[in-house]
């Protein structure tokens, strides 16, 4: 029986657009809310945020299993293949989007190169289970995205922001990230619910069992990404209540880039897998993971390094409302490519 989408995850987007417009409503209803908001900060850091964006980071890095990493690392070919396509093409095709698109915002086209080169580690399960994906394999390779991730997403950050926008003379490109910045913000919305997570699924494994850990703590644990996220968003928007009428003007501008981004990566990824001969499994294990974006990453990022009412941080929130209905589509795609391209 083919698995089906989970009913939240299902109308991901709309619980996103609802909080949307539930943030909306509390600025215009409580204009001193900004003040509210601020007043819980300690530097730039604003504690309540903090604590939701890593619990928001926790389920997904607890769900990986990354005693499973030695075996992956054994199919060379298919690791080389997934590190080109994640953090070469994907990372390349959102920069060249981002410029082509928002080179005149520059905000905005910052907020979409931190989508880009965030890779995904969530989200991506979902979509492996509902195109007949490898399972197994998908997790070995969300284990490695994970571990590459903490390593190397500050120095691509600092590359395609700081160097390559004025290395390829875009005058107008005129903002800058420190990349010390960068590495606190990983280290804590990345590292610490990373090392949380590997902490609680070694020591609950080891006292209750694996089959306890996925069948009773990992569904208990789930809806925390979701219920922290939402929590963000109310949070963002409540802060832009005054600009309620641009904003469906600006979410249609971010979003066509995205949409061209997941499209072409599917695809690109899809068909250099089938042209390497890959089995239909691990192809389409492959092209969802280099399709798909870790937003949990990019928001937090985008908040703590510009600000909670930055376009940057707004750009990031977009992610995951063109993400989902488009990979949805894309299952669709790549089930019907499984019929036309590969024997049952």
């Amino acid at each position: 029986m083919r698995p089906k989408l989970k009913f939240i995850d299902r109308y991901l987007t709309l619980w996103i657009f609802l909080a949307m417009l539930a943030g909306v409503g509390l600025g215009y209803a409580f204009p001193s809310i900004a003040g509210n908001i601020n007043a819980f900060s300690v530097g730039t850091t604003n504690i309540p945020l903090a604590v939701g964006l890593i619990l928001m980071m926790y389920p997904p890095l607890a769900k990986v299993d990354y005693s499973l990493l030695p075996k992956v690392a054994r199919d060379k070919k298919a690791i080389s293949i997934s590190l080109l396509l994640n953090w070469v093409v994907g990372t390349v095709l959102m920069f060249g989007l981002a410029v082509l698109f928002l080179r005149n915002e520059p905000e905005y086209m910052t907020g979409l190169i931190l989508i880009g080169l965030a890779r995904c580690i969530a989200m991506v399960i979902v979509w492996s289970d509902l195109s007949k994906a490898n399972r197994e394999y998908t997790a070995l390779l969300v284990a490695l995205n994970s571990l590459f991730q903490i390593v190397s997403y500050s120095f691509f950050v600092w590359l395609f922001i700081n160097v390559l926008p004025g290395y390829l003379g875009l005058g107008r490109f005129d903002v800058h990230v420190s990349m010390r910045a960068v590495t606190e913000s990983v280290l804590i919305y990345l590292g610490i619910p990373f090392l949380a997570g590997f902490l609680s699924r070694y020591f609950l494994i080891k006292q209750k069992g694996k089959d306890w850990f996925n069948r009773k703590f990992v569904p208990k644990i789930s809806p925390i990404t979701l219920i922290a996220l939402l929590a963000t968003i109310v949070l963002m928007f409540s802060l832009k209540g005054n600009q309620m009428i641009e904003l469906p003007l600006d979410v249609v501008k971010i979003a066509i880039p995205l949409i061209l981004y997941f499209s072409l990566m599917f695809f690109i990824s899809f068909f250099v897998g089938k042209a390497l001969k890959l089995p239909y499994d691990k192809n389409a294990s492959i092209a969802f993971t280099a399709t798909g974006n870790n937003f949990e990453l990019a928001i937090a990022v985008a908040i703590t390094v510009f600000g909670l009412n930055s376009p940057q941080a707004f750009t990031a929130v977009i992610g995951p409302l063109v993400e989902v209905p488009v990979l949805i589509l894309l299952v669709k795609v790549s089930l019907y490519f499984k019929r036309k391209y590969y024997s049952e």
